[in-house]
């Protein structure tokens, strides 16, 4: 009876064991073996078998993965900033520093291929290589001037020049912008000068015309003054102070004869 006990006893010791190594399994299997993996909004999931790239792409959600055997990297897909500063030299050889900033996604269907050709590290082997190349290349098209004057054209030429270079690498731009041109000291200078004197060109313009049309006016005034002083002194013929007095005369004949008795305003002469 005792010794019934005892198996009794030694089964049931056996039973937890055997419960405890497979809770142990499990646990060690859900936490370090990790079968399940779960792909965030905005992101995809390339799956390695043994290391290398399957075509299978992973959609957001939960997946299942063959401990060991299966590896899921995960690919952001959303789209993403990035600023590169770029220095190149102008067609009058002064030394420009740009500042680009692009907007940009991965293709959703082709992470696999950029994964497998280049890896996640996409933006220092090859979009900030790129930017650095299609600056140069255009930058070197322009004079210094040029650049200010003709951004928009630069800013076109780079960012073609850009699209072309890294589609392929199945990254597509999305946005695009020069956000700042900087220049040498000396020629930053040079600038300053340069619009330093237009203005006091323009200026002086400016007087020059104000100071010829004032001259202009005191020489009119000065005419005008002139032309009347002459005509106040021009003399007056005896016939027009005769006209003049007629003009004034009420018609009527004065009741007293004058001097030697001829009437007013009639000059008769002897014969």
């Amino acid at each position: 009876m005792a010794e019934k006990v005892v198996n009794m006893y030694d089964d049931e010791k056996r039973k937890i064991y055997t419960k405890i190594v497979l809770a142990v399994l499990f646990i060690f299997f859900i936490i370090f073996l990790n079968p399940c993996i779960q792909v965030d909004a905005g992101h995809k999931g390339v799956v390695l078998n043994m290391g290398a790239v399957s075509e299978t792409i992973l959609d957001e959600g939960i997946h299942f993965r063959i401990p060991i055997i299966q590896k899921i990297k995960l690919v952001d897909v959303r789209i993403l900033k990035k600023e590169t500063k770029a220095a190149a030299a102008s067609k009058d050889l002064q030394n420009i520093s740009t500042l680009i900033a692009l907007n940009y996604h991965l293709k959703h269907d082709r992470v696999n291929e950029l994964y497998k050709t280049v890896g996640l590290d996409y933006e220092d082997k090859v979009i900030d290589p790129a930017v650095q190349e299609i600056v140069k290349s255009v930058t070197a098209k322009y004079t210094a001037a040029e650049l200010i004057t003709l951004r928009e054209e630069v800013s076109i030429g780079i960012k073609n020049g850009l699209d072309l270079r890294i589609q392929k690498y199945f990254i597509i731009i999305d946005d695009f912008s020069i956000k700042d041109f900087e220049f040498s000291q000396t020629f930053a200078r040079a600038i300053e000068s340069k619009q330093e004197a237009e203005q006091l060109a323009l200026k002086a313009e400016r007087d020059l015309q104000r100071i010829k049309i004032e001259a202009e006016q005191q020489i009119a005034t000065a005419r005008a003054e002139a032309e009347t002083l002459r005509l106040k002194n021009v003399s007056v013929s005896p016939l027009m102070i005769q006209l003049n007095a007629i003009d004034k005369w009420d018609g009527k004949l004065p009741q007293y004869m004058i001097g030697n008795g001829t009437l007013p305003f009639i000059n008769i002469s002897p014969k």
